[in-house]
């Protein structure tokens, strides 16, 4: 619940959500009398109650994915240059409500060689929100370049001109782009979801991975799927990573592509799980069907 006086990312994404409405032009996170009058409108012009107070029923609505055209153009940021991204929701580190990984838990390339990433890898976060996985990621000393939250919004937490300590190996690590797309997985936190105004998510019930098939566990809301191709494709627009998965000799995608030692060959977007038996995420996402889906963006 958000009201007059909150501040932070919450009221900063409160605030995003207007502008993309076309309530509001500035989103400074601080959820002031201005915001509380705007929001009052907005709860009005959708038949809610108009008390100012953005709980579970004013959150619905104004997470709503709208139209994605790119009225206002947004950047991916490698080595201090901007990379266009076809998608609206997109907060850098240094932009109101922005996450950020904290100096010493990356490697850091400033003023060196320019990084030539390879590799993209997709991870799930096992949390409640982008913010909660940016907290736990400083907390334990490593880092990621992009969270991808539930409603949809690509949070850019560091240059991709640093190498993240996100997918457990050195050979990795230096020559890869990492992405945690939010998701607690467990289906007891469904109704977290819903008190978001998010409504369930999903249910993925095919889950298969290292010769082994999951549990039903929660799954992306479709709004980061459609992120997450976007992200994909501004990522290999400004790389040159080539849009291709893990595949086995017949085609099929393959499980592992690393033994965490050895030289890497594999240049594409792969999942946590194509690097050791220990993960299983992103089990269930179909890289075929959606990197093809991805090409013609």
């Amino acid at each position: 619940m958000i009201k007059k006086g909150s501040r932070g990312h919450q009221a900063a994404l409160c605030q995003r959500m207007l502008n993309e409405k076309g309530y509001i032009t500035k989103v400074d996170a601080d959820f002031g009398p201005s915001t509380e009058a705007v929001v009052k409108r907005f709860q009005k012009d959708n038949g809610l109650t108009d008390d100012g107070i953005v709980g579970q029923k004013t959150w619905e609505p104004l997470l709503k994915l709208p139209n994605f055209c790119n009225d206002e153009e947004k950047f991916i940021i490698h080595n201090g240059k901007k990379n266009l991204i076809r998608w609206n929701r997109v907060v850098l580190w240094d932009e109101p409500g922005g996450l950020v990984a904290k100096p010493g838990r990356f490697y850091n390339n400033s003023g060196k060689k320019e990084r030539k990433p390879t590799l993209f890898v997709n991870h799930w976060d096992v949390c409640l929100s982008a913010e909660s996985c940016a907290d736990v990621l400083n907390k334990r000393k490593v880092s990621v370049h992009f969270c991808l939250d539930a409603d949809g919004t690509i949070y850019q937490l560091l240059d991709t001109q640093h190498g993240a300590w996100h997918a457990g190996f050195n050979t990795i690590n230096r020559n890869s782009i990492g992405v945690e797309i939010n998701n607690a997985y467990y289906l007891k936190y469904q109704k977290n979801q819903v008190q978001r105004g998010l409504g369930e998510r999903p249910i993925q019930n095919e889950g298969a991975v290292h010769g082994r098939t999951l549990k039903p566990f929660t799954w992306f809301y479709p709004a980061q799927i459609e992120a997450l191709k976007a992200l994909w494709v501004a990522t290999s627009n400004a790389h040159g990573i080539p849009l291709d998965f893990p595949r086995n000799d017949d085609g099929t995608p393959c499980t592992a592509v690393h033994d965490g030692c050895k030289k890497l060959e594999f240049s594409g977007f792969c999942n946590h799980y194509n690097f050791t038996n220990r993960k299983i995420d992103c089990a269930g996402l179909d890289m075929e069907v959606l990197l093809k889906e991805a090409r013609p963006l």
